[in-house]
């Protein structure tokens, strides 16, 4: 009867301890719920779906930095005229709260423009940037600052470039800024200059930068894969934080993994694991950051899904990972959603993808 009596006890106490977490922990997640964020950090995995970041869960051996999200969510990524978006309509939509017909950067079929949610923020006394492991020209970056109807019209999108209200823009592609690789024999370089930037052209140039405004072009055309670039996605971020944390209104941080995408186009999974390593490195100085700031809102997600990736078996111990692709290119499928710091707790459920630069900036500004 004593036994009997005890084991009463102890699962009457284990219940009770379930019970309390079960309080106090969501409390304990949501406890910035309601404060209003002064610093706004968007990362975007260019391609990234479920499976990408599952692999690389996998790879960390359950100490991932996606396991540091409290609040999760999902993105539907159609376009407005097709069922798979391209990444302009898709970085468009995450920028601009727009969908548009695939090919379309920061504007619709009949001409007009969107401003994006970074744009806009530089009239509420935000500073603005962007960090990119791509050509700044790129759809996503581009869908930032420029207004066009296809997203390879280089020269037009440079000069935009040259025009932008941002503070930091850091990425490759010094070529199409050259007025001999260009058709209208301009300088988007010179007009940057003129309008007082500092110009970077190697990370260590970059490094040495004091104050904003910079635009660093770290490579002369695109930037080499995760393991040959030399931590650029890594410095590049810590640069930009270093500048924009000086602004006394907050910021507004954009950054891409962007050679996720590039990886899974050539269903390279070496390539891939690479990019997502990268991606884990940059996630631990963003959230690291954040938390000791205690006033950043941090949100990630993704254009779309690139590669159809499956995991149908791998090795949890061993951080191994059995994959499969089922196509070159993109996906139409829901892409996650994760977010962590004050306003957090709106970005759980299943959202379109225009929704989340709304919901971003409701968090901020209303």
């Amino acid at each position: 009867m004593r036994n009997t009596n005890r084991y009463v006890v102890f699962a009457l106490r284990a219940v009770l301890v379930v019970l309390l977490m079960a309080v106090v922990m969501p409390e304990a997640s949501c406890k910035n719920k309601n404060k209003r964020p002064k610093n706004v950090i968007y990362i975007v995995g260019d391609g990234m779906g479920v499976s990408h970041v599952y692999s690389s869960i996998v790879v960390q051996k359950g100490k991932s930095q996606f396991l540091r999200f409290p609040f999760t969510g999902f993105s539907r990524t159609y376009s407005a005229n097709k069922y798979t978006t391209d990444s302009g309509a898709g970085g468009t939509a995450l920028m601009t709260m727009h969908k548009v017909d695939n090919r379309h950067v920061g504007m619709s079929s009949e001409g007009k423009s969107y401003c994006s949610m970074l744009e806009r923020a530089t009239k509420k006394d935000k500073k603005v940037g962007f960090v990119v492991t791509s050509s700044v020209l790129d759809a996503t970056p581009a869908s930032t600052y420029a207004h066009v109807h296809d997203r390879k019209s280089f020269d037009s999108i440079s000069l935009q470039l040259a025009k932008s209200p941002f503070s930091v823009m850091i990425g490759g592609d010094r070529n199409h800024f050259l007025p001999d690789n260009r058709e209208d024999g301009l300088s988007p370089l010179d007009t940057l200059a003129e309008r007082g930037y500092t110009l970077a052209f190697t990370l260590d140039a970059m490094d040495d930068v004091k104050n904003a405004p910079m635009c660093a072009l770290v490579t002369d055309g695109d930037p080499a894969s995760a393991d040959s670039r030399d931590d650029m996605l890594c410095r590049g971020v810590k640069k930009a934080l270093s500048l924009l944390k000086k602004s006394k209104g907050g910021f507004m941080l954009m950054i891409e993994g962007s050679q996720i995408d590039w990886a899974c186009h050539n269903n390279d999974f070496k390539h891939l694991r690479a990019e997502m390593e990268d991606f884990e490195a940059m996630l631990k100085i963003v959230l690291d950051w954040a938390e000791r700031d205690g006033n950043t809102l941090v949100v990630v997600t993704a254009d779309h899904e690139t590669g159809g990736l499956s995991l149908p078996d791998g090795d949890l111990a061993r951080g191994k990972n059995e994959y499969r692709f089922s196509t070159d290119g993109h996906t139409g499928v829901m892409v996650p959603v994760f977010a962590y710091g004050p306003g957090a707790n709106n970005f759980t459920g299943i959202h379109q993808n225009i929704d989340i630069p709304e919901l971003i900036w409701n968090a901020v500004f209303k």
